[in-house]
């Protein structure tokens, strides 16, 4: 009964007929991107009607080939003998395999490109289901519901189009080899990892206030490789200071020229955990600092929640030390471990950075409340929170909604160099 009533919803929202074992659909073109998704698919659908018509939504936005399965073992299998695909549309609940040992398998087989799930599950169950996709390293597009609604697949076919080309969060591929030791030390050496900077923004005003320092290296054969492909070996080779040092040379360097402009930007830099216990690392920002003649008040250090689990005396002195010259500390990522509301008591943080995760789920109400929550805490802790990920005109308004004030993401800048900074430091983004 429920496939049926879905079925009648089906209807009515797009207009399909159905006669003689044939589909017609009828499409509202003007409600659909006109869009040509030239993309290689998987449908996994073990209801025969919902995964062919299924089937005809993504014919008609353009998909040039397309394989159906019925479980998650048919899928394996004919991922085996077709090769990879761009897109899985994969429902949960099936006999046989379901779609999360589907997932669990698939997640090894690098044969699938991104998930979007298509499923009639409650909203926190798909809201789980979502951060297991992300926790087994697999790109999430999102939820085109169920029954499928193809003006809902149609912007996450696009979404995976938009971030093609787009930097990676994952770890870089199996098959590319990490550099060793002699190849950081050489590139740290030829001052060929550079500094890049991503705008931080206030929501309300669209004005920046301040950058992240991220650190690219502009490998004189492979091009620009992000930090996924060269920090493993600098953190085994004990060289995150002197990546640390180099940045701020750098970053402080610009931060000194921008500031002869009357703009005044606050840069922000990642430290991690096992860099607190350095007896040296305060007397070298110190000494950095006052090279440039700067304030302390002009930096932020920004560490991963995760890696506070293994914070020290000696690191809570690091940090107690860094406060004590001006500088601001961020807890990032905050929310992707379990130590967050313990860790906030117990160490002199000014700022909460949301993990991108949040932004991902923002259209679950539980995502929503968590938020509010979390602005809630911030504000009666008198720290600020900034919301990390943000990429669509969509997330920033219901992260207004939500009261968020500060934020970073796609939808404002992409991380670029020093000179790029400069000339995207225009009287608008300033106010």
């Amino acid at each position: 009964m429920g496939h049926w009533c879905g079925t009648i919803q089906l209807f009515q929202a797009i207009g399909l007929s159905k006669g003689n074992g044939s589909f017609t659909i009828f499409l509202d073109r003007r409600s659909l991107a006109m869009n040509s998704f030239p993309l290689r698919a998987l449908v996994l659908e073990d209801h025969p009607f919902q995964r062919a018509f299924a089937v005809k939504v993504l014919q008609y936005l353009g998909c040039t080939e397309i394989f159906e399965a019925e479980d998650g073992e048919q899928a394996l299998a004919l991922l085996q003998q077709v090769g990879g695909v761009d897109i899985t549309l994969c429902d949960l609940r099936m006999n046989g395999m379901d779609g999360l040992e589907f997932l669990q398998q698939a997640s090894h087989s690098n044969l699938v490109g991104a998930i979007i799930i298509s499923s009639s599950m409650s909203s926190d169950l798909r809201c789980s289901v979502q951060k297991i996709v992300s926790l087994l390293g697999m790109q999430l597009l999102g939820d085109a519901g169920k029954p499928l609604r193809p003006e809902a697949l149609a912007p996450l076919l696009a979404k995976y189009s938009a971030n093609t080309h787009k930097p990676s969060r994952r770890a870089p591929d199996p098959g590319l080899e990490l550099p060793d030791s002699q190849e950081v030390a050489h590139a740290l050496h030829d001052r060929q990892v550079k500094a890049y900077y991503q705008p931080k923004i206030n929501l309300h005003t669209g004005q920046v206030y301040g950058v992240e320092v991220l650190a690219r290296w502009l490998h004189p054969i492979k091009g620009v490789l992000s930090p996924a492909f060269f920090i493993p070996t600098l953190e085994h080779c004990g060289l995150m200071d002197k990546l640390l040092f180099d940045q701020m040379n750098q970053a402080l360097a610009l931060q000194k020229q921008v500031g002869e402009k009357n703009i005044d930007l606050n840069f922000a830099f990642n430290l991690q955990t096992s860099q607190l216990a350095g007896g040296q690392l305060t007397q070298r920002i110190k000494s950095i600092l006052d090279h440039f003649d700067l304030p302390g008040a002009g930096l932020t250090f920004e560490l991963t929640e995760s890696g506070l689990l293994e914070a020290t005396a000696a690191s809570l002195e690091t940090l107690v030390r860094l406060r004590m010259m001006g500088c601001q500390l961020s807890i990032d990522d905050f929310g992707a471990g379990f130590s967050s509301i313990q860790r906030l008591c117990q160490l002199p943080f000014n700022e909460i950075k949301l993990d991108t995760e949040f932004v991902h789920t923002l259209q679950e109400q539980r995502c929503q409340t968590v938020i509010s929550s979390i602005l809630a805490l911030g504000d009666s802790l008198g720290m600020s929170v900034v919301v990390e990920g943000i990429e669509t005109l969509e997330q920033r308004d219901k992260l207004l909604e939500l009261g968020c004030s500060r934020g970073q993401g796609y939808f404002y800048a992409r991380p670029m160099s020093g000179a790029d900074l400069l000339s995207w430091l225009t009287p608008a983004s300033l106010g």
